[in-house]
């Protein structure tokens, strides 16, 4: 089997927030750069990447590139595959747009040789569940007014959503009104819903420890990129200070930071970003090395790939489903009383959506 050739659109997708209604974040991601490999056997593989600024005309370039590079490639060979890219791109180091459009070509990969093989993608990887837990990411950012965040809040314990997260580092807010604002929200959604607050590397080390250390009562169930996401002591004495858990690495690019946050033991639970990992096949290099530490992985966006990769992952722990890109797709796979089923299609699993590139295609 050999790669054909590649296709490549950018979509831009409306601003919203489906889950509940409530108001959409500014900064959310939406345009996307879809990929699509055929080879000579007749098999189209799938693949996607993003960037979320203002560089996407170059991102979509560097795929582009990259899928000129993989033509007559055998698509079963992965690594030889990635190999090549990585050397043509290494005057951009191992992160930034490299390793997003890198991942675009990974991804479909692997959705190629699931389809070779007849299996979806988490079987291929070990198949350990066919289901996997999800909490509801989108709906209560620091943007969100209080009176609809608490309304938000209490509608997704009430579709069935069992774990949950917010948002604190709020802009003008001192730190007592920022640990009265979790607590309206601890209070709507019910001591028993797991509790995730993400902090977006908005805190001091100092700040971490002295506003973490004033909500530990309300049982959250981690405390996400408290500070910056490579300063490894400071995360480490973080992680020291409090028995609330922390979790980060979805900014950190490759594989190599992952090892750097595990071995200075800077966070509980690690945080997989598949785009900036470099698709799936580091992915799991990640999983596996986290295992090794003792430590729980959870995905970062794309929820509908990364279910089949936390499902796969002996240590995978939980799914965010951040309904970011639910449109791309056809039929794609939802949350149903807090869990995931993985797709039972071959490969991902996934068509892109039939009016996908007439209705959203920009590029």
């Amino acid at each position: 089997m050999k790669i054909q050739r590649v296709e490549t659109t950018v979509v831009r997708l409306p601003v919203e927030e489906p889950l509940v209604g409530a108001p959409p974040y500014p900064g959310m991601m939406r345009e996307f750069v879809t990929l699509r490999v055929l080879t000579d056997d007749g098999i189209e593989g799938i693949g996607i990447t993003a960037f979320g600024g203002k560089l996407m005309r170059a991102l979509h370039a560097a795929v582009e590139e990259f899928g000129e590079l993989v033509r007559g490639e055998d698509p079963l060979r992965a690594e030889h595959v990635l190999d090549k890219l990585r050397a043509a791109s290494a005057p951009c180091g191992p992160g930034g747009i490299a390793a997003l459009a890198l991942s675009a070509i990974d991804i479909a990969l692997w959705d190629i040789r699931g389809k070779a093989l007849g299996v979806p993608l988490a079987r291929l990887l070990g198949g350990l569940r066919d289901r996997v837990p999800a909490y509801a990411s989108g709906a209560l950012m620091r943007t969100t007014p209080l009176d609809k965040l608490e309304r938000a809040a209490a509608a997704l314990v009430e579709k069935g959503f069992r774990q949950i997260k917010t948002q604190m580092a709020v802009d003008g807010l001192t730190p007592a009104q920022e640990i009265e604002r979790i607590r309206l929200i601890r209070n709507a959604v019910g001591p028993d819903v797991a509790l995730m607050v993400d902090i977006n590397q908005r805190w001091s080390v100092h700040e971490a420890i002295a506003i973490g250390s004033r909500i530990e009562d309300l049982g959250l169930a981690w405390l996400e990129d408290p500070t910056a996401a490579t300063d490894w002591q400071g995360l480490a004495q973080i992680a020291d200070a409090l028995t609330t858990p922390v979790c980060g690495g979805e900014y950190l690019y490759g594989i190599a930071p992952h090892r750097q946050a595990l071995t200075h033991h800077s966070v509980d639970i690690v945080m997989i970003d598949l785009l900036r990992a470099g698709g799936v096949t580091p992915w799991m290099k990640i999983a596996g090395m986290a295992e090794a530490f003792n430590r729980p992985v959870v995905s970062h966006l794309l929820p509908e790939i990364h279910v089949h990769l936390v499902a796969a992952a002996p240590n995978g722990l939980v799914v965010e489903y951040m309904p970011w890109t639910w449109r791309l797709f056809d039929d794609p796979p939802m949350p149903e009383q807090g869990e995931m089923k993985v797709p039972t299609g071959a490969g991902l699993g996934l068509r892109f959506a039939p009016d996908l590139f007439e209705k959203y295609g920009v590029g």
